[in-house]
């Protein structure tokens, strides 16, 4: 199993805004891209997005499938990345003061990627997602701007 947190600058619900948006899957997903909405209405159990996964010059194409959501604090998916098979990927989102943790935990399931799951793998996979995490924590900073006073912008205002 490969599990990795990340600290993102903003709140839980910013985070989950990003999680629970297929179109946005490419953006942040490590060799993903062109995700778009499948079946179902995402992320509701047993909605897909599909996608296109590179590996070097090869292109797949990808789904992935809700297998249990939680809002806001947890999204379990599987992924299908066609040859190398399918993975598990749960996300838990916990609030952490005024920011918030996001753990992924993924581990293959089936096809290739289950077959041959072993210590090197799992290094691969904290490696990309590392990078995974930190572009999911770009996004969501990006589309989420704090405020003057490091919080985030929704509209509503406090008294105080």
């Amino acid at each position: 199993m490969a599990v990795r947190h990340h600290l993102v600058d903003r709140p839980p619900a910013a985070v989950w805004s990003v999680l629970t948006d297929g179109t946005l899957y490419g953006e942040w997903v490590v060799g993903t891209s062109d995700s778009h909405p499948e079946r179902g209405h995402w992320p509701e159990t047993g909605s897909s997005i599909a996608y296109h996964v590179h590996v070097g010059p090869k292109r797949f194409g990808g789904r992935t499938v809700v297998r249990r959501v939680d809002p806001p604090r947890a999204l379990e998916l599987e992924a299908d990345g066609g040859p190398w098979g399918t993975a598990r990927i749960a996300f838990d989102i916990r609030p952490w003061g005024e920011r918030t943790l996001v753990i992924v935990d993924e581990h293959p399931l089936r096809g290739l990627g289950g077959t041959l799951h072993n210590p090197l793998v799992d290094t691969l996979l904290q490696l990309r997602h590392r990078t995974m995490l930190a572009r999911l924590a770009k996004l969501v900073e990006r589309v989420t701007p704090a405020g003057p006073d490091g919080q985030e912008r929704t509209g509503v205002r406090t008294t105080g």
